[in-house]
């Protein structure tokens, strides 16, 4: 991936991960610029989650170089990080507009002004009206935007998407796919989604890695070209992502 120090996000090389005798990850070589989506796919058990919580600064690396925005200790990367797991983890006590608050709280924001700063977004973000709604009130769909919505708020340069949709049935994990995307080109940031989907990989990065199987390596790297737009059915039906989704799915076969 072409880049200039300036321009880089994340940068890993030669990175590995061993649990005692068992290696989670060999040699992955990842350069992330600031601002693009990168989608990371490969089978169950491949490290992709393992991979995340690294850059976060969760884990550290067995073997290699991490950096974010330049820091390569692990608290120093936390700082630069934002995770969204898989499931919502919403406080039932809460309402939504108090999840989504919660991470301007955490940065010491009364809860006050962090209500009065993130209330603005509900409505851009397709919450409105379901401010003082309590989690368990929720759709799927709208836990999620909650969720997501909970992580930007953190205003980390870096966001790590979990299988965000992972739980959600195929109708509502297509919607949220393309609100994703225009949620993601409305307030830009560097972001690396772990997916199980190649589709949805592909609909939503710039760029996408696949793994093998443990020990998770990169085998395969797809640069994606959204520009003409279109609908999703367009996107997805379209020549040249059949095309990319097919390579997708040979290397995973591999």
């Amino acid at each position: 991936m072409a880049g200039t120090a300036g321009t880089i996000a994340v940068e890993l090389r030669e990175v590995g991960k061993a649990f005692g005798e068992v290696v989670a990850l060999r040699g992955i070589d990842l350069v992330v610029p600031r601002q693009s989506r990168v989608g990371i796919v490969g089978p169950s058990g491949g490290g992709k989650t393992t991979l995340l919580q690294i850059v976060a600064g969760l884990l550290d690396a067995s073997t290699g170089v991490v950096r974010v925005e330049g820091a390569t200790m692990a608290r120093q990367r936390l700082v630069h990080c934002a995770l969204m797991p898989q499931r919502d983890l919403l406080l039932p006590w809460r309402t939504a507009l108090d999840n989504a608050a919660i991470a301007l709280e955490n940065r010491g924001v009364s809860r006050a002004e962090a209500r009065a700063r993130t209330r603005p977004l509900f409505e851009r973000f397709g919450l409105a009206s379901f401010e003082n709604t309590r989690p368990a009130r929720l759709s799927g769909g709208m836990r999620q935007r909650v969720s997501f919505l909970r992580t930007l708020m953190a205003d980390k340069d870096v966001l790590l998407l979990d299988e965000p949709f992972g739980a959600l049935d195929s109708i509502t994990r297509a919607q949220l796919q393309q609100w994703l995307v225009h949620a993601m080109n409305a307030v830009p940031r560097t972001v690396l989604l772990v997916t199980h989907d190649v589709e949805e990989a592909l609909l939503l990065s710039h760029r996408v890695v696949v793994l093998s199987e443990r020990p998770g390596r990169v085998v395969c790297v797809l640069d994606t070209d959204h520009s003409a737009g279109g609908s999703r059915r367009e996107i997805v039906t379209s020549p040249q992502f059949v095309s990319l989704k097919e390579r997708a799915l040979e290397a995973l076969g591999s």
